[in-house]
């Protein structure tokens, strides 16, 4: 059941994306226009985007006029079973491509004068050093920060948002963490996060690919002082 649905879902997305243009002024038009986004929403967090727009409509008119499906039960499975398949060694070949090309970065970044490379492969440069204590691992802490892919594209930004943020060092990537428990208040640094420090093979969402090596510029403005119970 659950595989008729996600072939069905899949269909409608395509239709959506074929871009027609329909009329739009009766209550039933209009929720069903609302649904289909939804659906589309949901299907492109999940990273379905691409079907045949014929084989999508002729879908669509056979289940809604209740016709025999012109695929079998076992096609469709198989259908199902290679789209994860293909999608599976899809990513994984990012994969192994985003590894390469984030050990290369990291190798001519750690050339660059004032760069400090730890151990662990973590790098930073200190644009300004900042005064006063170093938070520890599991304080509360406000930052103004900026962050890039190695190709320079921005997928996280305060600055974007206007305001700086706050969070608990323990429940970011441990690069982050470890490079602010080593900033002062006031201090800006620029570092760079091998995949292993950062969301690794993994990735998050649809911005941060498999084994990224990620750059922050970070802006440490200081410990965020826990609230006080009433």
């Amino acid at each position: 059941m659950k595989n008729k649905f996600l072939i069905f879902f899949s269909l409608l997305l395509c239709f959506a994306q074929t871009g027609f243009a329909v009329e739009l002024n009766t209550h039933k038009q209009k929720y069903s226009y609302a649904i289909g986004l939804q659906i589309g929403q949901m299907l492109t967090a999940q990273d379905i985007r691409e079907v045949d727009a014929d084989a999508f409509a002729a879908a669509v008119t056979d289940f809604l006029e209740k016709k025999q499906p012109q695929l079998s039960q076992e096609e469709m499975q198989g259908a199902l079973r290679k789209f994860y398949a293909d999608a599976k060694a899809a990513r994984a070949e990012l994969a192994k491509e985003n590894l390469a090309k984030g050990a290369k970065f990291r190798e001519e970044h750690a050339k660059r004068q004032g760069v400090t490379v730890l151990k662990n492969g973590l790098q930073y440069e200190v644009m300004s050093p900042g005064n006063g204590a170093h938070p520890s691992g599991d304080q509360r802490v406000e930052v103004h920060y900026t962050g890039k892919l190695i190709d320079g594209t921005v997928f996280d930004s305060s600055h974007s948002r206007g305001k700086p943020t706050q969070f608990n060092l323990n429940s970011v990537v441990p690069g982050f963490r470890e490079a602010i428990t080593r900033m002062q208040p006031g201090g800006k640094w620029i570092v760079v996060m091998p995949p292993e420090l950062a969301y690794g093979e993994k990735g998050a969402g649809k911005k941060i690919g498999p084994n990224e090596t990620l750059t922050f510029e970070i802006e440490y403005i200081g410990p965020v002082a826990a609230a006080q119970p009433k």
